[in-house]
């Protein structure tokens, strides 16, 4: 490599780091890399090499923080992927003390918490510019292709912009679709980039908490109609594979099917049966989902379907009690569905999932639209159903429809009120309402596609019951009403203790 000086300063060479670099060499960026276990420094370079097939290499290391700096130009850009929480502050310290400046921009890609984002840029302000950058797509995404959700100090965005949009992932502006290419040193150049500039700090990290809360429901949802179709129609893995590919030609076309149907369709190399029967039913989780349902809690945005999809993961780790639970526990008698209705019963599986992921996404735009008044935000939300086109784990065509929603309506109060959307689940819900009845009745749990039905429900339900709840809540503990007849800031009193009951205005 040549001895001139570094475009960028990366840290952390890891899964998604060491992608990350090699995506940022293949669009040309010099970059120096440094990381305290050595071994991944080697297989970094080492991959380069394999990848550069004798051309010079396009990425250096070193051995410390300072030798960093001094080999990447100054002001510096200098790239975090490391774990969120305390690794940042430390890597940020350990810069400082190597000579970093208060013009010189850190950059965290890792899964920090949005608000740990915003007390960091103020703890550094005057130290250093910190900026982030939330990374979706997994390994392959940060290689070939992420999606970009930056967020922070408008300066950092104006050096950071070109960078980004270089290695983020495509989509073809006509169609809407991604354009993808995974070969090592052709990175796609054309089309839209699925990165733009989300806002103030934290907005970013924000607005892929949510996605992750997003991809969290949809692949609960996944899940549960494969689930149907295993225990009442008595499908094997690869016949369900199969009704998955047909599905991803049509609406619900998305990475999160495509992958389904190749998991279905995988043998384990080991008893060459179905990789999904061998693999133990107790799913994981690393915290996003989990923030997306507090943060909805908090701000007092309904998202039952996101928060189901974490309690179905952690339902799921008791796998002890629920292998004693099924043996005492009684339910309905399953009734298997006779081979000549299998059809109609995936078409009503195929609405479920169709519609309850519409309310799945209205349930998280409209967690963004609260949290960025609440904040103070100016969240730009075609654009940000836009990134998520390509590069994510969400990424699907559905995307584009959300996309053209608010460029009809930029204020739009919720998706479900866009006429588009309002006469898709017209048009679909009886399959819906059918899918999830019979679910119930066979005792098969359908909680994501079911709570996504009850919030659409009660989402156009002119009078909901919370009448009583705010009597019940008046008599034991006088936290008072509003009258429908009366102003509703005017709060009101019922002395139950009294004969007659005599009402108060508070």
């Amino acid at each position: 490599m040549s001895e001139s000086q570094c475009d960028i300063g990366f840290i952390g060479a890891g899964v998604m780091g060491k992608n990350l670099i090699l995506n940022l060499a293949d669009n040309g960026y010099r970059v120096c890399a440094f990381d305290l276990d050595h071994n991944r420094l080697n297989a970094l370079l080492e991959q380069d090499k394999k990848e550069c097939g004798g051309l010079p290499a396009r990425v250096e290391t070193c051995n410390s923080y300072t030798e960093l700096l001094a080999k990447v130009k100054a002001p510096h850009l200098i790239i975090l992927s490391v774990p969120a929480g305390a690794p940042v502050d430390d890597v940020c310290s350990k810069l400082m003390d190597a000579g970093l400046k208060a013009d010189d921009i850190v950059v965290d890609t890792g899964n920090s918490l949005w608000t740990d984002s915003v007390e960091r840029a103020k703890r550094y302000e005057g130290k250093l510019i910190f900026f982030t950058t939330a990374v979706s797509g997994g390994e392959v995404g940060a290689r070939f292709g992420p999606s970009l959700m930056p967020s922070g100090d408008r300066y950092a965005w104006s050096r950071i912009e070109p960078v980004w949009h270089a290695i983020a992932a495509k989509v073809d502006k006509a169609s809407g679709q991604p354009i993808e290419r995974f070969e090592p040193g052709s990175p796609v150049r054309e089309g839209e980039p699925c990165a733009a500039y989300i806002g103030p700090i934290g907005s970013g990290h924000y607005v892929k908490m949510v996605h992750n809360g997003i991809e969290y429901a949809d692949m609960q949802m996944i899940c549960e109609a494969y689930h149907v179709m295993r225990t009442a129609l008595g499908m094997a893995p690869e016949e369900i594979a199969e009704v998955f590919r047909e599905w991803n030609r049509g609406p619900l076309n998305s990475y999160l099917i495509n992958i389904s149907a190749e998991v279905l369709s995988t043998l384990d190399s080991v008893t060459e049966q179905p990789l999904v029967d061998v693999i133990l039913d107790r799913a994981g989780q690393k915290g996003t989902g989990l923030w997306t349902a507090m943060s909805s809690l908090e701000v007092g945005c309904p998202a039952p379907s996101i928060a189901e999809a974490v309690y179905a993961r952690s339902l799921s780790t008791r796998k002890v009690l629920r292998t004693r639970a099924a043996q005492k526990l009684q339910g309905p008698e399953l009734t298997q569905v006779a081979a000549e209705q299998r059809e109609e019963v995936i078409a009503q599986l195929h609405d479920a999932l169709y519609c309850a992921k519409i309310c799945v996404y209205a349930q998280g735009f409209d967690l963004m639209k609260l949290a960025a008044r609440e904040q103070g935000w100016q969240l730009n939300f075609s654009e940000i159903a836009r990134i998520w086109r390509a590069g994510c784990i969400i990424r699907a065509v559905f995307l584009q429809s959300i996309s053209d929603a608010y460029d009809r309506d930029p204020k739009l109060s919720n998706l479900l009120l866009d006429d588009f959307f309002t006469q898709q689940i017209a048009d679909h819900q009886a399959n819906w309402r059918q899918a999830v009845a019979s679910a119930t009745l066979n005792g098969i749990p359908v909680p994501a596609l079911s709570s996504a039905l009850n919030y659409y429900d009660a989402f156009r339900t002119v009078s909901l019951p919370a009448n009583l709840l705010q009597g019940q809540r008046d008599y034991f503990g006088a936290h008072t009403f509003a009258r429908v007849d009366q102003p509703e800031q005017r709060k009101y009193h019922v002395q139950w203790s009294e004969p007659g009951r005599p009402m108060v205005e508070i």
